[in-house]
């Protein structure tokens, strides 16, 4: 299971939001690359990046800086946020980004995720972020009826590389991972995911193990590690991982 430190990028700054509230922000560092850098530095295996601002925006703003970290590191990195057409994930794919996250265009076009999954088969992942089940596109503004194991049976045929799943009541507030939802989500899709949203402490390491039998890939963690709670090498080696791994690595 890996452990991926998340990197939220806002007006060129690190932050962290909570429940994905653009008004509720916590900046953590001026200098996204040296932030990247320490944690490849900690012993990371691959790094979550988001633009925030693109998710807003429907499109990339922080995508230099993305590029800037993807060839600064040697570690794999992994990219959501505002990705809404083919031609952003080429870019990214094309320089250096080794996995790219569609979101919103999972549902609004599920068409150009059917392609690009044929263009970068294993290299293309479905963030599926819900509030109380049902999926949430534009950055987690607008709430939908989709069910979240609905959306990820659409895709049944293409091969994504994983499953981000993000439980949006918990995301920034480190009040635990929402392991029975993770759970469910596996047993009815049969996908590899990568849990997301209130990992707090070690503890919520832990109880995900559990879940590497159904084929749990990893899961991200960012708040936890900026203050402090969660130290992220001692995270990794109780996740048990050894090196970059999974589809889409450097």
């Amino acid at each position: 299971m890996i452990v991926f430190p998340a990197i939220d990028l806002k007006d060129g700054l690190c932050v962290r939001l909570m429940q994905g509230d653009p008004d509720r922000a916590t900046v953590y560092g001026k200098d996204p690359v040296a932030m990247a850098l320490h944690w490849q530095e900690q012993g990371a295996q691959w790094l979550h990046l988001v633009d925030l601002d693109g998710a807003f925006t429907k499109g990339p703003v922080n995508d230099s800086i993305i590029l800037r970290i993807a060839r600064s590191l040697s570690i794999p990195v992994e990219v959501g946020g505002g990705i809404r057409t083919l031609e952003t994930i080429d870019r990214y794919l094309s320089g250096g980004v080794a996995r790219v996250i569609i979101g919103t265009a999972a549902l609004r076009a599920p068409e150009m995720v059917e392609e690009a999954c044929r263009r970068y088969p294993g290299q293309i992942a479905l963030g599926l972020d819900a509030r109380d089940g049902q999926v949430a596109v534009e950055g987690w503004k607008e709430s939908t009826r989709t069910d979240a194991a609905e959306l990820v049976l659409r895709f049944k045929g293409l091969e994504l590389a994983a499953v981000i799943y993000t439980d949006i009541h918990r995301d920034g507030m480190q009040t635990g991972v929402n392991i029975e939802a993770t759970r469910r989500l596996m047993e009815m899709t049969k996908r590899p995911v990568i849990a997301s949203g209130g990992v707090s402490s070690l503890g919520d390491i832990e109880a995900l193990l559990e879940l590497r039998p159904l084929g749990l890939l990893g899961v991200i963690t960012g708040r936890a590690i900026y203050e402090g709670t969660l130290d992220l090498k001692e995270a990794i080696a109780r996740a048990g991982a050894s090196g970059p791994a999974t589809t889409g690595g450097k």
